[in-house]
């Protein structure tokens, strides 16, 4: 993976970096903890401009969000509930949670999807449900740019001072992301056991 990255963005120079930050919101294990600081080393050796990596990954990591909140759109809240309805327990959700999760995302929607950019492992999935409760386009579009922008511009950043040890910044980055996966494989595992038992 890192040499294939590597030589998308020695290749492909500001667009690898734009098209690499698309790919991470769709295809998550291309991880943005590897892509963002080796453009920022790149921008510190003079090979890119650190506005442009900034610019170019901001700009690929929107582009990527978006995809997502629009296949939310696309498949609806009615078709959520139907599917509940139909596999409720292996998707570890009830109707009313559900409902009260479309509550509770349509008051507190624009801030979870602000901070939900800067969670490694949920910015990808954050799109999903503000495509689901149709939150209004720009004010989505605003908070995913901006949430996208300090994420690419710290990770930039970081590559940018450490030069030629970037890669560090994965190994700091990738224990979080690993936790967060885990807790989550755990609390579905948890609430699928639950759901099953109360049968």
């Amino acid at each position: 993976m890192f040499d294939m990255i590597t030589g998308w963005i020695a290749a492909g120079g500001l667009w690898a970096v734009g098209g690499l930050m698309l790919l991470e919101n769709v295809f998550p294990p291309i991880p943005s903890e590897l892509v963002m600081p080796l453009a920022g080393f790149l921008a510190a050796s003079g090979e890119m401009t650190f506005l442009g990596v900034i610019a170019m990954g901001t700009l690929g990591s929107v582009l990527g969000a978006l995809l997502w909140y629009f296949v939310g759109r696309a498949f609806g809240r009615e078709r959520v509930f139907r599917l509940i309805d139909s596999y409720g327990v292996w998707l570890a959700l009830s109707c009313e949670e559900t409902e009260r999760a479309f509550a509770w995302f349509g008051h507190w929607g624009y801030w979870a999807v602000f901070f939900g950019r800067l969670v490694p492992g949920v910015r990808t999935l954050i799109s999903v449900p503000a495509g689901l409760v149709r939150m209004p386009f720009l004010p989505f579009l605003l908070t995913t740019a901006l949430g996208s922008l300090i994420w690419v511009t710290a990770l930039t950043l970081a590559g940018y001072v450490l030069q030629a040890n970037y890669h560090q910044v994965e190994g700091w980055v990738s224990p979080v992301t690993t936790w967060i996966v885990i807790s989550v494989v755990a609390l579905y595992v948890y609430r699928v056991v639950r759901q099953l038992l109360a049968r």
